[in-house]
């Protein structure tokens, strides 16, 4: 399972704004979590680290939206304890590296193949 594969966290992430930053008050709106519960899982999972404003405001990136979202899914759809969804969030990041990898081989591969059509077009007489 990937976190495109959740259909609750992409229904959400596609209807942000543009905005870099979102409060603590808005990602609790977003993402329908208390914000003291926002805070526990903060202190409960390193993967949401939001930094804060000069006025020490919490502020959320789209990323953080996204494992908040994940995180509930797993302790409140999946039925994880919080051991359990640390253990998942980070075989979920292995995944997503692993499958980011393959696809930048395959596109790799891609690029020398057509250098090589080029270099044969080139050397021809």
């Amino acid at each position: 399972m990937s976190t495109s594969e959740i259909p609750e966290v992409q229904e959400v992430l596609s209807r942000l704004s543009e905005k870099t930053y979102y409060r603590i008050g808005e990602v609790a709106k977003i993402t329908r979590v208390k914000p003291y519960v926002l805070r526990f899982w903060e202190s409960e999972f390193n993967m949401i680290s939001p930094p804060k404003s000069r006025s020490k405001q919490r502020m959320y990136r789209k990323k953080d939206i996204e494992t908040i979202l994940v995180i509930k899914h797993l302790l409140y759809n999946e039925g994880f304890t919080i051991k359990g969804a640390r253990r998942r969030l980070v075989e979920l990041a292995r995944e997503d590296k692993d499958r980011t990898s393959l696809d930048l081989d395959a596109e790799i591969l891609a690029i020398r193949d057509g250098l090589e059509e080029l270099q044969e077009l080139l050397t021809r007489d």
